[in-house]
């Protein structure tokens, strides 16, 4: 199995001992899925946290018929609808694989076996936790402050290769711009800060 990514991680965050390494390894479960899959689709209930070893992902919901693209995730990113997984309610939100990817999968009652019977691992849980939501906020921070181009800029920064697996169409509904907005912005040259 190709954990030592995810592995590394966690025990960056704080090690782990030899039995909770045992645990990851024996539960995590290896998943190559094709590209178009959907993990999650709205309505259902999020069984599983998946990392991505390798591909390119986004989270999507509808707004009046129209797909707005609120997340892309990448190699080395956890995937999650965090409201679905964490309540074990059904999703307002959909999870789409946007190349063929390699992920490492855990459900639900095999991470809260994991908080019950290796407590100290609570502590690498809750820094992941914060990193998310800090991310989270970070992100509705920027779509009111920074302009179109700005946050264009910053995506490209942060997912160079979203353009290569993503629909401009993707990219503009998730910079909140129309995508003739985005065809404005991509055609003006770059500032060089």
């Amino acid at each position: 199995m190709n954990a030592e990514k995810l592995l590394n991680i966690l025990n960056f965050i704080s090690p782990f001992s030899a039995a909770l390494d045992r645990r990851f390894r024996e539960i995590l479960k290896e998943e190559k899925l094709p590209k178009g899959h959907h993990l999650l689709t709205e309505g259902e209930t999020a069984k599983k946290i998946y990392f991505i070893n390798k591909g390119f992902a986004r989270a999507y919901h509808y707004n009046n018929d129209r797909e707005c693209t609120s997340w892309f995730m990448a190699e080395g990113d956890l995937m999650i609808s965090v409201y679905s997984f964490y309540t074990q309610q059904p999703a307002m939100e959909n999870i789409e694989l946007l190349t063929d990817c390699e992920l490492l999968s855990m459900t639900w009652n095999q991470l809260q076996s994991i908080y019950a019977d290796f407590p100290e691992y609570n502590y690498t849980g809750r820094i992941v936790t914060e990193k998310y939501y800090m991310l989270a906020e970070e992100r509705a921070i920027i779509h009111r402050t920074m302009s179109a181009a700005e946050r264009y800029q910053l995506l490209l920064k942060k997912y160079p290769q979203v353009l290569l697996n993503a629909k401009l169409s993707q990219v503009a509904s998730f910079l909140g711009i129309t995508p003739e907005t985005l065809s404005r912005v991509r055609a003006r040259k770059p500032v060089l800060t």
